[in-house]
């Protein structure tokens, strides 16, 4: 008998689960309230990196004279920016709407709401109901075997006083820029304040970073950050870390960060300042609470294979709490689906994670961190980008990758500071999934002149066998 699956959301892990349950057989609804492809393709990944390309091509304008290329100049102009990143946008856009109707998954534009638990479509057997609030008011019920839930999440803004006012921006604001401010104060070091941070830097505004932990990308390796602090500051990004932001107020030329730091009070001035406190997942207006399903701030609970405390209800991607990444949204898509089409998978919870600033970040596997606080014994082994015939050709040998191995020999962490590092560390996904030595990579050839070979040179150093590093280098 056909399976029949509603899809509340239609961003990277609502769409990608609705294809692959209808490759698989199944008859697909998906439900979004706004534009297909989420946050990720409308208001966060895509257009983030779209700024980025610009932000890659005026740091490549300014270092023109290290090439031999003269210029007398050059000017930025944010409307063919914003005509550019839309273009991308909307053609990726009608990429998943063609996808849609290629794989026969019948999308609803409104808004889903979940049955109440005393409803008999909540019963394990029972097809399961949701109620969708149509974009003209009028009210729709579709009804499915299972739910997947796939609806995202949206911008935090603590209760900061001030943040209401005029100039003050989110994310999902500042993409839509009509001109490139002065200066910017960015609220947050994680992830989304350091690559907005990096991207107009590169623009020529005058940044500050105001992050109330100890140190920025708090998530990330500390010898990464560590390494990455001074580049910033070459670069002219001010950092604050452990400072704490009390209020923000108007002044005649911008507005004044009151911020409460280590040495004590700042003021801080900016044309525009930024809110990048993170995500919260989007759990409201869904009758969470009415169907019985257990949340809480952080997200819906859900077991490891991603079904909530309702038999045949699921929850995937930013809405579950687990990892606020597309990829990891997807990847969690598609093994729902096929876990509802009768498929196992034993999933993954190895999750690459990549931060687009200059240079790029790129992480998989244990942080040297992690590894002490478990007390497990492990080795290090580090090849400087300076050292690598490509990067320096490029004209960025800043940086270096670091590469984590255990008792065994086998690799169980790679972290990437350095050009391309988003496309490298892909040389560490099978190699960790796999849990292979280092051994095994030894003989694995790699092409020269490339970036990779800083990779591979890296995990020679584990057994000292690196080539091109010097051994009072090694640790």
């Amino acid at each position: 008998m056909e399976k029949r699956i509603i899809i509340i959301g239609g961003g990277p892990g609502g769409y990608t689960a609705a294809i692959r349950a209808a490759q698989l057989g199944a008859k697909v609804t998906l439900i979004e309230k706004e534009a297909l492809g989420g946050t990720c393709l409308n208001k966060g990944c895509i257009p983030t990196k779209a700024f980025y390309r610009n932000a890659e091509l005026v740091n490549n304008l300014k270092a023109s004279a290290d090439f031999g290329i003269g210029l007398s100049g050059f000017s930025l102009d944010a409307g063919k920016m914003q005509e550019r990143k839309d273009g991308i946008v909307n053609q990726l856009v009608n990429g998943v709407a063609q996808l849609m109707k290629a794989n026969n998954i019948e999308v609803i534009n409104g808004k889903a709401s979940l049955e109440d638990a005393h409803s008999e479509s909540l019963k394990e057997e029972a097809l399961k109901k949701v109620k969708i609030t149509l974009e003209d008011g009028s009210e729709k019920v579709v009804e499915g075997d299972s739910i997947i839930i796939a609806s995202g999440s949206h911008t935090f803004v603590p209760p900061i006083k001030g943040a209401d006012l005029e100039g003050v921006l989110t994310s999902d604001d500042i993409i839509n820029f009509k001109e490139i401010p002065e200066s910017l104060i960015v609220i947050g070091g994680g992830v989304i304040g350091m690559e907005f941070g990096a991207i107009f830097n590169s623009f020529g505004t005058k940044v500050t970073i105001v992050e109330a932990l100890p140190s920025i990308l708090n998530m990330v390796d500390g010898e990464t950050v560590k390494r990455l602090n001074p580049m910033l500051k070459k670069k002219g990004i001010e950092v604050h870390t452990s400072a704490m932001v009390k209020s923000i107020e108007k002044t005649e030329d911008g507005l004044q960060v009151k911020v409460e730091g280590k040495k004590g009070e700042l003021l801080l001035e900016g044309s525009k300042v930024l809110i990048a406190a993170g995500r919260r997942p989007n759990v409201e207006n869904l009758n969470l609470e009415g169907a019985g399903i257990i949340y809480d701030r952080k997200g819906i609970g859900t077991d490891k294979g991603f079904e909530t405390n309702i038999k045949g209800i699921y929850a995937i991607g930013d809405v579950n709490g687990k990892w606020m990444l597309a990829h990891a949204a997807s990847h969690q898509g598609v093994e729902v689906a096929e876990r509802i089409m009768g498929i196992e998978s034993a999933g993954s919870t190895l999750i690459p994670n990549c931060i687009f600033i200059f240079p790029e970040i790129a992480s998989l596997g244990a942080t040297e961190e992690q590894l002490k606080e478990q007390g497990v014994n492990y080795k290090t082994s580090k090849f400087l980008f300076g050292a690598n015939g490509k990067a320096l050709a490029l004209g960025e040998g800043e940086g270096f990758i670091k590469v984590i191995s255990d008792e065994e020999n086998r690799i169980i962490g790679v972290h990437i500071l350095g050009p391309h590092a988003s496309d490298i560390i892909h040389e560490a996904v099978p190699i960790i999934n796999e849990k292979l030595k280092v051994e095994d990579v030894k003989h694995m050839v790699h092409a020269h002149p490339t970036l990779s070979e800083a990779f591979y040179e890296a995990v020679l150093g584990l057994n000292n066998e690196a080539i091109h590093l010097v051994p009072s280098r090694r640790k």
